[in-house]
């Protein structure tokens, strides 16, 4: 089972939009009308909305007088050049319009110095309370200490900023959190949360899946074990519910039973743990724990399945990569992004074992001579008394060379070793691309249009006829 819940990528993109002033470090190359249509097709790549407003508003503004001078000529005769120039104005409006499915709207971003996007998913139960929090990136080349704790919440697609708890609300920000109580399936979607101060401005886009109760194996926490020795499970995600740590109240089940308490199975009372001693190959499965939480005189269920792995006592020591878990990462042309292979070593200890990334089976820093592409600082962590080790990937700009590059994770010690094969792909462009082409074909049609208009003009001015039969 893929660790759904741990997926993070960091991506970023530094371009500015193409045809505007020199606020947004761009130049207007073009200013009669057409250029409208031109822009509004380039902004669809990019990645500031609120940037691209302003540069169509620019555009708009500077070419007003040519607008007048060239569609406002009111005759007798110019009923065509009206319509058009009134369809004109509604293809600007429909392509901004559709820049906003393609790019994400964050207000008050448009003093920032950087703009920096990274992506966490998270899949939850449908009915269930949910927290998600704004993160902040924890690698440690990228410096965040100078942002302050100002955060504001949308949903991707809106406008509206998502507000403290109200008398009636299900969906609260308070904090770096945002609450649901309970989430319901129509909640799926891009949350994004927004850290910023005078200066920088660090977006956060959050992805969320909301399943039914059904469907909760499917987005199980996996987490292994090894045979014939003491094991422990941990109960996951629980903190945001529970100020003291110490009196959690769990119900466990394996396989959809309710799990006895046993000199096998020992539930630790106020943990979130399960102890299982010794941990046999017929141990490995699904297990359930379920815990109450009350929120003003209503009583919410949470639910945590897990997908157990035993794993032989032998190959205790032989790294496992649990990340990345697709084999392939999707990226945009010019974008950054870190890619983290993350390696279970078990109790060994951590610099047993090593790790690190090759690029076409040779080393990363061999292939990118120019730094572009570099493996990033090694980190050594534990969770619940298990080491791990972190190596990410870094790319300062993804670029097509990357789309055909063999990228594999080594993890090897002096008992065994394991790779992991992983590709970049380009993400895809979806309709974004055939909805900008639409207005740059109509736009082309109405040029058409008026220089046969004028064209039969001059004949009917010169005395043509058309012959009568």
């Amino acid at each position: 089972m893929k660790d759904y819940r741990n997926i993070e990528t960091f991506v970023g993109d530094k371009k500015s939009c193409s045809a505007c002033s020199r606020k947004f470090s761009c130049s207007l190359i073009q200013t009669s009308w057409p250029t409208l249509f031109l822009c509004s097709a380039k902004l669809l790549h990019y990645s500031s909305l609120e940037a691209a407003d302003l540069c169509l508003s620019h555009i708009l503004m500077q070419n007003k007088q040519r607008f007048q001078n060239t569609f406002l000529r009111p005759s007798s005769s110019d009923f065509l050049l009206k319509k058009m120039h009134g369809l004109f104005f509604v293809l600007v409006t429909c392509t901004v319009g559709a820049s906003a499915f393609r790019l994400q709207q964050v207000k008050n971003t448009e003093n920032c110095s950087d703009h920096t996007v990274f992506f966490k998913h998270f899949y939850e139960l449908h009915g269930e309370p949910v927290v998600l929090k704004c993160p902040s990136p924890r690698y440690k080349h990228l410096d965040f200490s100078a942002l302050t704790s100002n955060i504001t919440w949308y949903k991707n697609g809106s406008n509206t900023m998502i507000s403290g708890r109200d008398e009636d609300s299900r969906i609260w920000a308070k904090g770096n959190a945002l609450w649901f109580l309970p989430v319901m399936l129509e909640d799926s979607g891009v949350y994004i949360c927004t850290r910023r101060n005078s200066s920088y401005c660090a977006e956060v886009s959050i992805h969320l899946t909301v399943v039914k109760k059904t469907a909760a194996w499917e987005i199980a926490y996996p987490q292994v074990l090894f045979t014939f020795t003491s094991g422990k499970i941990v109960c996951p995600d629980l903190w945001d519910f529970t100020p003291n740590r110490t009196s959690l109240e769990l119900k466990w089940y394996k396989d959809a039973q309710p799990l006895e308490e046993n000199e096998r199975f020992i539930i630790l009372k106020g943990s979130g743990s399960l102890i299982i001693t010794p941990v046999l190959p017929t141990d490995a499965g699904y297990y359930t724990c379920k815990m109450s939480f009350p929120f003003e005189g209503v009583a919410y269920e949470i639910t945590r399945r897990i997908q157990l792995e035993t794993v032989e006592q032998e190959k205790r020591i032989i790294p496992i990569i649990v990340y990345p878990a697709q084999k392939t990462t999707s990226a945009a042309l010019g974008s950054k992004m870190t890619l983290p292979c993350k390696v279970f070593v078990g109790l060994s200890s951590h610099f047993q074992t090593d790790v690190e990334w090759l690029a076409n089976d040779s080393s990363v820093d061999v292939v990118y001579k120019q730094s572009r592409v570099t493996e990033g600082e090694r980190q050594e962590i534990v969770e619940n008394g298990e080491n791990f080790i972190e190596v990410p990937l870094i790319f300062d700009s993804v670029e097509e060379v990357d789309f055909y590059t063999d990228f594999t994770c080594l993890a090897q010690n002096r008992y065994g070793y394991q790779e992991l094969p992983t590709r970049v792909k380009q993400e895809d462009v979806g309709l974004s691309w055939h909805i900008a082409m639409i207005p740059v074909a109509l736009a082309c049609l109405i040029v058409g249009g008026m220089c046969m208009h004028k064209w039969w003009k001059r004949r009917a001015d010169k005395g043509y006829t058309i012959p009568k039969v």
